[in-house]
């Protein structure tokens, strides 16, 4: 096989073990494993192309297939380490070294760092959570508030609409507060569930809604049940909270392997979304 047909599109890292692909990939390429029994093994596809690139509705077809592969290998290998969609291994002109030769010695180098965080990362999901405080349900918006909307209904239309804007104001900064002072407790109920917790910052506001904390949480499968039931517990004490609860799936947020970058054994990994399936749990 020339150069240019020789590569090899990479989905997983997976822990030894007698793991076997049960699906297909992308556009129904046949899956293999390259590397040792023992481990660490890449879940790879032939490829004979450059990277998955077309329209959108292509590109979503396409992230989907790679995370089924993702998903499969989650479910039926002991560990896995999610490898970012369009990441593709080449042969080396120069050692003549083909695709295959490159991930295996890849896999060789990196064996103790995949092997310690594939062992980190055994029997995990990631779950999102997203808590945000709904001003309209919240008790002190009223008590602070409610002498200011009386007043404003007895004005003029004019006063109404300065009253108004100052209402907002006024609104925003006692939910702000709210949100800054439940922090620090439902961060911490939540990170006693959690191995790992990366926050996000959410920049935009859901109509009505205020954002306390946006996190990406790596769990034991045993603690998955424990931590829905802590977030209804944390919904009973403050109603006013709105709870999103997403996944379980694979641990993309934690899995800190990059093949392109160090190690490289002469792979391309494009900037592109790491597919990241979502189902709401509760």
């Amino acid at each position: 096989m020339n150069a240019e047909g020789d590569m090899l599109y990479v989905y997983a890292v997976v822990a030894g073990g007698d793991y076997t692909p049960a699906v297909t990939g992308i556009e129904g390429s046949a899956l293999h494993m390259v590397g040792r029994d023992t481990g660490p093994r890449a879940v790879v596809h032939r490829h004979t192309r450059g990277p998955f690139d077309g329209p959108d509705d292509s590109v979503r077809r396409w992230v989907l297939e790679h995370s089924e592969v993702i998903d499969d290998a989650w479910q039926n290998s002991p560990a896995l380490l999610p490898v970012s969609f369009n990441v593709i291994v080449r042969s080396d002109p120069e050692t003549e070294a083909t695709a295959t030769q490159q991930l295996e010695h890849w896999l060789d180098d990196s064996a103790e760092t995949l092997s310690r965080r594939l062992e980190e990362l055994r029997d995990t999901s990631e779950l999102r959570v997203e808590l945000s405080l709904d001003g309209s349900l919240l008790e002190e918006v009223y008590a602070e508030v409610g002498d200011m909307r009386t007043e404003m209904e007895s004005r003029p239309a004019g006063v109404r609409r300065l009253l108004e804007k100052r209402l907002e104001k006024t609104e925003k900064e006692i939910i702000d507060r709210a949100a800054d002072r439940i922090y620090p407790e439902i961060r911490a109920r939540i990170a006693a569930h959690c191995l790992d917790i990366e926050e996000h910052r959410s920049t935009s506001r859901e109509s009505g809604l205020t954002p306390v904390i946006m996190a990406s949480c790596l769990v034991r499968g045993t603690e998955i049940t424990a931590l829905g039931a802590e977030l209804t517990a944390l919904k009973k004490a403050q109603p006013a909270l709105s709870i999103r609860f997403l996944g379980p799936w694979p641990p993309y947020s934690f899995a800190d392997v990059s093949i392109g970058k160090e190690g490289n054994p002469n792979g391309s990994a494009p900037d592109a979304p790491t597919p990241n399936p979502q189902g709401e749990r509760t």
